[in-house]
């Protein structure tokens, strides 16, 4: 194993190729995440109602809510249509879609092109994270951060959802990085620990008034709490440094989309965006260049890598 790892550390074309290789397999299991996750939750809420005398859970149009063990392993992933079990041969990151011409190939229905695009999208991005940062826990740490803002950003496209589940957990492993890692003078991952418990704390804090705020000045609800726990879980991991370049990214981008949507009439006005892939897209990109940014911008003294 050490000998494993020396040659990873001496050859950075092998560790960011080992990476993006890495990627690429979490991200056939992130796709598992992105769409089982939200069922799991849906089933678990209508069990709570139904044991509160408020709903019966078998009264439920989400897909795959049965009475048998529903979760990220069990049942094996199958085909939607014609519910033959996919093959390990069947499930190689990108290269079985491309095989199988994107078809299932029991039935041959077509497969959502989505699946080869997060596994590929992982692969690129924890790759960009590998050759950003080198061999070491700088780029174990923002590996760990990228995966889990991927599976958020699509969770939150397709449900407007941020799970508790995900945005908890990240925002203590910030806290723990940043208590447990060794800093180095050289990287910019973990940050310190003041500078993790002021961003997790300023970072809530933040959105949270704004969100008050906005409700109390319009009567509506401009975002969902699982915002502000993401944004929360960015300053744990990158500082408080980076909150403003975040928001201030998140919500040009936001506000950049949402008028490109009504401009197309894809969406009425009242219709809600969600806001967490801004949050997730904006985080990444500061956790790759923010330092360099604050160090342009903002007059900071940055670890640069």
């Amino acid at each position: 194993m050490s000998s494993v790892l020396m040659l990873l550390a001496t050859s950075p074309g092998l560790f960011i190729g080992t990476c993006a290789v890495l990627g690429l397999v979490v991200g056939s299991f992130l796709n598992v995440v992105i769409y089982r996750l939200p069922v799991m939750l849906e089933r678990q809420w209508r069990e709570q109602c139904a044991q509160s005398g408020g709903e019966d859970p078998g009264a439920t149009t989400v897909p795959a809510v049965t009475a048998q063990r529903f979760n990220l392993i069990v049942p094996r992933s199958a085909c939607p249509a014609c519910k033959a079990p996919i093959g390990a041969l069947q499930n190689v990151p990108i290269l079985s879609y491309l095989l199988l011409k994107g078809r299932c190939a029991n039935c041959g229905t077509a497969i959502s092109a989505r699946y080869p695009l997060v596994e590929l999208l992982t692969g690129i991005l924890t790759a960009a994270v590998a050759w950003k940062f080198g061999f070491g826990w700088s780029a174990l740490a923002g590996i760990v951060l990228t995966w889990f803002l991927i599976t958020l950003t699509f969770i939150d496209v397709d449900h407007q959802l941020l799970p508790d589940s995900l945005t908890l957990p990240l925002l203590w492993l910030g806290l723990c990085a940043s208590l447990w890692v060794p800093l180095s003078a050289t990287a910019p991952l973990p940050v310190d620990v003041r500078s993790s418990l002021i961003g997790a704390a300023a970072g809530y804090v933040s959105l949270w008034s704004v969100y008050h705020l906005f409700r109390l000045l319009t009567g509506k609800e401009g975002m969902g709490y699982g915002d502000f726990k993401l944004f929360a879980a960015l300053g744990a991991w990158l500082g408080w440094q980076m909150l403003l370049p975040i928001i201030l990214l998140a919500s040009a981008a936001g506000a950049i989309t949402g008028i490109g949507m009504l401009t197309m009439r894809k969406r009425h006005r009242s219709t809600p965006i969600a806001f967490g892939p801004f949050l997730a897209a904006a985080g990444w990109l500061m956790l790759l260049f923010g330092q360099r940014i604050v160090a342009d911008y903002l007059g900071a003294s940055p670890l640069l890598p």
